[in-house]
């Protein structure tokens, strides 16, 4: 063959293999063409759904909680800027090792953790309140398959300070107890929306929030005073360790404007890790529990007899030296008394006295009164789990109803009530509505709403309140039962109870028992009203002996706290030279 032909065949078969590569491109790019055309004609809509899904994330969160106040603006409870991580299980490059590095800093047990990334969710939280140092450590530890979203916190900087008081707010920001349940409408922050954008190596570059104006909650201001609280607070828990006691209530308040200005409880909690403790504990029992009052009723049965018309000087009963039967029942007094007249009956906190009197006023009045002193009804003070007691109808009483309930057995109280009905007397017979919250405010610190004092009734004339106060102050004198509720240099008006606790058999036998003192100091201008209510004391436990000694204390370091002067002694009353016969 010719060399030209050679030339010819060779330029031929190389013009083929071009034209056939050719042909394969022209292919590949219409079918490059055809699949663009289709996914931009086509399926556009969902591939950039993909895409958003894949690198972009919306967050309902909410907006950062109101802060809670004592009445000097202390902190009681504030919200902390934390961070919320929460992980995509299918964005994981090494599950085993971002299991091993979450559990480590986080501290959740690292099995959790791996059930967590196990996951066939597309998200998952890992933990809520998280720090920032937290965030910041995974972040650069595990760059791909974690979502660091900013969040709150609550925090209760004292920690059990007036824990049943505050409440708690859960993981989501909503109130669960307490006042941060009652008022969580407006502690609460309003929910907004947050957008994360992330670039494909999983790493935030863009952070979008979609907030209202008010989408901070509003902060409350309470009546409690932190130092009282706190004054209060470790009084109760001294004498349940003294006197080997179950628990204790406390509560101070002011009885001219109802403000609360401490509420313990005994046993506590600390409201930052509320789920560490019993469930028992986080009850504000000072409402909720209802107990029977005891000798401390008498001062009540007292107002319903001066109301009916009975000289509180000159009518004097006989009380039998210690023991009165009724129908088959015997009622005894501690010490054995012939003749006293209404204010030594109080004075010396005699049953029989009291029954007597009771009995000549009838069950309609004294029925009356104690319902005027706000017993059997809610007080109304803004705090959840209020109890309303127990006071039957009079006319279903029998004669040893009608005697037992005179001196405070067979009807039950809850601690609000029983020194908001003494905080009355303090108060010249006028029944205040109790307040726990002083003012809630807008999130820039201006005043929403306040809230004034309120009057609820008059409960009896300042004139019968007067004679009470006589009668009260006198109890607390030497001869008196709450001898040892005096602060120096102080006067106090006030009455000791010792209530037996039904057993379980629904008896009294061999029963544990309530040692009670409520009262208020000074005696002729009262600041503060303070009941204590010791439960099963062992050894003493007689109110005068176990509780007074609590009330001394709280009412003397208070208003040394307060700077209220010395007061000078209430008059005591006038008794006849010469008993009748």
């Amino acid at each position: 063959m010719k060399p030209r032909d050679n030339e010819k065949q060779a330029a031929v078969k190389r013009n083929r293999r071009i034209v056939i590569v050719g042909i394969v491109f022209s292919i590949c790019y219409l079918v490059v063409g055809i699949k663009a055309a289709y996914l931009q004609m086509f399926a556009g809509d969902a591939l950039s759904a993909r895409a958003v899904s894949e690198y972009r994330r919306d967050f309902e969160s909410i907006g950062k909680r109101g802060n809670i106040y004592d009445a000097k603006s202390r902190e009681l409870a504030v919200t902390a800027n934390v961070v919320s991580i929460g992980a995509r299980p299918s964005r994981m490059k090494d599950p085993a090792k971002a299991a091993e590095i979450i559990s480590k800093v986080l501290g959740i047990e690292k099995n959790r953790v791996t059930q967590l990334l196990a996951s066939d969710k597309p998200f998952v939280w890992m933990k809520r309140d998280a720090s920032p140092n937290q965030a910041e450590v995974l972040s650069a530890a595990i760059p791909k398959g974690l979502d660091f979203i900013d969040d709150y916190s609550r925090i209760y900087p004292n920690r059990q300070l007036a824990a049943q008081v505050l409440g708690f707010a859960g993981v989501d920001g909503n109130g669960l107890e307490g006042i941060e349940f009652y008022y969580d409408e407006y502690l609460r922050g309003n929910t907004y929306r947050q957008t994360v954008v992330r670039d494909a190596l999983g790493r935030i570059f863009q952070q979008e929030e979609a907030r209202s104006p008010d989408t901070e909650g509003k902060h409350l201001v309470l009546t409690l005073d932190a130092n009282i609280q706190n004054i209060t607070e470790q009084a109760i828990t001294r004498a349940v360790r003294r006197h080997n006691a179950r628990s204790a209530i406390a509560v101070v308040m002011v009885p001219h404007t109802g403000e609360i200005r401490a509420i313990a409880n005994y046993p506590t909690f600390n409201p930052n890790s509320f789920n560490s403790f019993p469930q028992s504990t986080w009850r504000n029992r000072a409402l909720t529990d209802p107990f029977e009052p005891g000798s401390t009723l008498k001062i009540f049965t007292a107002a319903a007899a001066m109301e009916s018309g009975i000289d509180p000087n000159h009518l004097y009963v006989d009380c039998e030296n210690g023991r009165y039967r009724i129908g088959r029942n015997v009622v005894h007094d501690t010490q054995p008394h012939d003749l006293l007249n209404l204010h030594e009956i109080i004075q010396y906190s005699s049953n029989i006295g009291t029954v007597k009197i009771s009995e000549m006023i009838g069950p309609e009045s004294l029925y009356s009164t104690l319902r005027r002193f706000g017993f059997s009804r809610r007080s109304g003070i803004d705090c959840p789990g209020e109890a309303v007691g127990i006071l039957r109808p009079y006319q279903s009483w029998r004669k040893i109803d009608h005697a037992t309930i005179a001196f405070g057995q067979g009807v039950s109280v809850s601690a609000i009530q029983l020194v908001n009905a003494v905080a009355a007397i303090a108060n010249d017979g006028v029944l205040m509505r109790p307040r726990i919250v002083g003012e809630i405010q807008n999130p820039d610190g201006s005043v929403f709403r306040r809230f004034e004092p309120e009057v609820i009734r008059r409960a009896v004339t300042a004139e019968i309140a007067g004679h009470l106060k006589i009668m009260m102050n006198a109890a607390t004198h030497r001869e008196g039962t709450g001898s040892q509720a005096v602060p120096e240099g102080y006067d106090v008006c006030g009455k000791t109870g010792t209530a037996q606790i039904l057993n379980a058999s629904g008896n009294y036998r061999n029963s544990d028992y309530y040692a009670l003192f409520v009262g208020f100091s000074p005696a002729e201008a009262p600041e503060l009203a303070v009941l204590v209510a010791i439960e099963a004391p062992r050894g003493k436990y007689y109110g005068g002996e176990v509780a007074a000694p609590v009330f001394q204390e709280i009412m003397r370091e208070s208003l040394n706290y307060m700077n209220v002067k010395p007061s000078g002694s209430l008059p005591i009353f006038a008794i006849e030279d010469v008993k009748p016969a």
